[in-house]
């Protein structure tokens, strides 16, 4: 058992902060209030080759694992960029996973290496607006048509879609009623985001401006029968082995939004004079902040226990759903420890640590909700009689 990076690792982390040195908070802060996806951080991300830090090398990756994924993202969120940076590069690191494990070699030729390079950006279009995380009730279908199929239905919060090339999409191919068992009849695809057939509409939300979500209107899209990945109604099936990994990045970016706001607090409760002191002498500022490193570390903990499991083979679905609970609680509590630990300044732009806040409730919240994970967890590890 041994807790401490490889020296690889410990690289990656060096790299990574330095390259996003180049990007501090006032970046962040000037792309959050114009609404503007960050397009030279992105770009520099997928020039120095890191969207494919977890793709194989003969994908034009660096053949690396979700570990190593996990402390890369985790360093650009606590860099500073948070969510919106995660979030701007967080797709291509993991959403090829389904082309990577089931796709054809020709499909992981033509389909992975544009993702990595920059050269196409991506979008995972799963949820809906009336089915929630009922997948197997998904209500977007695709027909069966010459050469391929067409797709008709809506998406919602889907991240990028306004700005991507490509889109995952998950559909339905076998109406449900026609079906042994309802997560039968699912179809996976990846394909051209043509936007004379969808339609998109952003989403005004709280925060991560700069990272849009929108919703999908999908009229009479064409996809081509190469573009589907496995076989016809395995959608569900397939889909599912990307949802660790997705849980195990946001655990570690809601880790390192969490040390962003607790650096930050502590900073200035080491500099704020009231009554002739700093307020970090004060135990009522020590304590919740001490308290906030703890569970955070303890979180991040987890989250490289699952990933370590992942990259061995081995199952980690209750690792990886408690490293994103946990996260999720603990980066919140940190980013609003931090906001109270600066008083009215807390609530000031200038000082980010409103930014964070509001970021942080994008892992505590998405893509499962902390209720939903422990119930999870109480089925899978207590026992208990399944809920849902």
């Amino acid at each position: 058992m041994d807790f401490a990076f490889t020296e690889d690792q410990q690289n990656i982390r060096d790299t990574i902060l330095k390259h996003c040195a180049p990007y501090p908070d006032e970046y962040w802060l000037a792309r959050d209030r114009e609404g503007k996806f960050p397009e030279d951080f992105y770009r520099s991300m997928a020039d120095a080759g890191w969207l494919g830090i977890a793709m194989p090398e003969d994908c034009g990756g660096s053949g690396l694992g979700i570990t190593e994924a996990a402390i890369m993202m985790q360093a650009v969120a606590e860099s500073g960029g948070g969510m919106a940076g995660a979030s701007s590069i967080h797709g291509p690191v993991f959403s090829m996973e389904p082309v990577r494990l089931f796709g054809t070699p020709e499909q992981q030729q033509r389909m992975i290496p544009p993702v990595l390079s920059g050269a196409e950006k991506i979008c995972f279009g799963v949820t809906e607006p009336n089915t929630g995380l009922d997948t197997t009730k998904l209500k977007t279908r695709a027909v069966k048509c010459d050469g391929g199929y067409l797709v008709t239905g809506e998406k919602i919060w889907i991240t990028n879609a306004h700005v991507a090339d490509k889109i995952m999409l998950l559909v339905r191919t076998t109406p449900i009623e026609e079906v042994e068992r309802k997560t039968q009849g699912l179809s996976l695809f990846f394909t051209t985001l043509d936007r004379t057939k969808i339609e998109h509409r952003l989403i005004p939300k709280m925060g991560r401006h700069a990272v849009g979500s929108t919703m999908l209107f999908i009229n009479d899209l064409f996809v081509p029968e190469e573009d589907r990945i496995g076989a016809e109604g395995d959608g569900f099936k397939i889909i599912l082995h990307g949802l660790n990994p997705e849980r195990i990045l946001l655990a570690a970016e809601a880790v390192g939004l969490g040390r962003a706001a607790i650096k930050r607090a502590a900073t200035y409760a080491r500099e704020r004079i009231v009554f002739d002191r700093p307020i970090g002498m004060n135990q009522g500022i020590q304590h919740p902040l001490a308290k906030c490193w703890a569970q955070l570390e303890a979180a991040n903990l987890m989250a490289m226990k699952a990933a370590t499991l992942f990259d061995k083979g081995e199952e980690c679905g209750v690792e990886a759903n408690a490293a994103k609970y946990l996260a999720g609680e603990f980066g919140f509590e940190a980013c609003h420890t931090a906001m109270l630990s600066l008083g009215g300044m807390g609530y000031a732009q200038e000082y980010h640590v409103e930014r964070y806040l509001r970021e942080s409730l994008i892992p505590r919240t998405a893509p499962v909700s902390p209720h939903m994970i422990l119930n999870f967890i109480a089925e899978k590890v207590l026992d208990l009689p399944k809920s849902y």
